[in-house]
């Protein structure tokens, strides 16, 4: 069995309520009914109900178990926008209300509110749309001001490695490195179920090299450490010594309980991030599940705007299993 077809059984398990803002998007309507139909979630789709009504019974889709949410009309719509300000102070009720009007805002503020577990965006918007509209909503998890992302890499011999940030951080400061290893631990623990080995990688490994591009690498583990203190970390590793135990043995004059057996690899930059996941998944054949939003106090997803609806089924999948 594929993992992500585990991901989607244990998703029925939870069956959490997944809100789409994109009710305009064939391809969200589609995902959101067959989701509901296969019991991986409870969908709330928002936009208008007789044009999303009408292409769901075009799709031989339709059934009333779907909720359908115009935001025009939403009976909640006072208390909203009231969550809204509080969350945002010293922002008018005017304002407020003309930016719940955006759908990614309205259903960022429904996940906030707790009406909704979660949320899948990203079919129609930009990542930086989604991001930005869940920041304004839904806010950081705790110790975290940086959203990043991580993808998902099962190789062919069902070893799985998370890899971060490969999508959304172009040159991570100290700080921000760190918060991207806590926060990628965090999420390896909640879809694994299993313990996080974090490798902070670089080129150099404990010392082999000097430059303030390791500098980097080794400040952001300190601080990740001082953060979150009982996540297991270590580095600054090369990719060998963090995967392969014989390297390990060979480069390390001390014991690592990461070193060799890593889980979980944090990638100094996007650059380094970006082409390793790709050569990853094509000289590997392995399965790249990604990129996935993470660092949100509550379950927000982003979607390619080239997903097919087998991808955004994935993607709500480990929505609810995020939460």
């Amino acid at each position: 069995m594929r993992l992500i077809d585990k991901f989607i059984e244990k998703a029925k398990l939870k069956r959490k309520r997944i809100v789409f803002p994109e009710g305009n998007d064939e391809r969200i309507i589609e995902a959101a009914y067959k989701a509901q139909d296969e019991g991986i979630c409870n969908s709330i789709i928002l936009g208008e109900k007789e044009k999303i009504s009408s292409i769901a019974k075009k799709l031989n889709l339709w059934n009333e178990r779907v909720e359908i949410i115009d935001p025009k009309n939403y009976e909640k719509n006072s208390y909203l926008v009231e969550s809204y300000m509080k969350r945002r102070k010293n922002i008018s009720r005017k304002v407020a209300e003309r930016l719940l009007k955006r759908e990614l805002i309205f259903g960022g503020m429904m996940v906030a509110t707790g009406i909704a577990d979660g949320m899948v965006g990203g079919a129609a918007s930009t990542t930086a749309n989604v991001i930005q509209s869940s920041a304004l909503t839904i806010g950081y998890e705790e110790q975290i001001s940086t959203p990043s992302s991580f993808f998902i890499m099962e190789l062919p011999d069902e070893k799985i490695l998370f890899y971060a940030d490969c999508a959304v951080n172009i040159d991570p400061g100290p700080q921000e490195l760190a918060e991207i290893g806590i926060s990628t631990a965090r999420s390896y623990k909640k879809l694994m179920g299993k313990e996080p080995k974090v490798a902070f990688l670089s080129f150099s490994t404990k010392g082999s090299a000097f430059h303030p591009l390791v500098e980097k690498v080794t400040k952001a583990l300190k601080i990740a450490k001082y953060k979150a203190p009982n996540i297991n970390m270590d580095g600054e590793f090369q990719a060998d010594t963090a995967i392969i135990p014989e390297v390990a043995s060979r480069k390390l004059k001390s014991s690592s309980s990461v070193a060799g057996r890593a889980n979980v690899l944090i990638f100094p930059d996007l650059n380094s991030g970006n082409i390793s996941y790709k050569l990853t998944q094509y000289l590997s054949k392995a399965s790249a599940y990604g990129p996935i939003l993470q660092g949100f106090s509550k379950p927000v997803s982003d979607l390619s705007r080239g997903a097919k609806v087998e991808d955004i089924i994935g993607v709500i999948a480990l929505t609810c299993l995020k939460g």
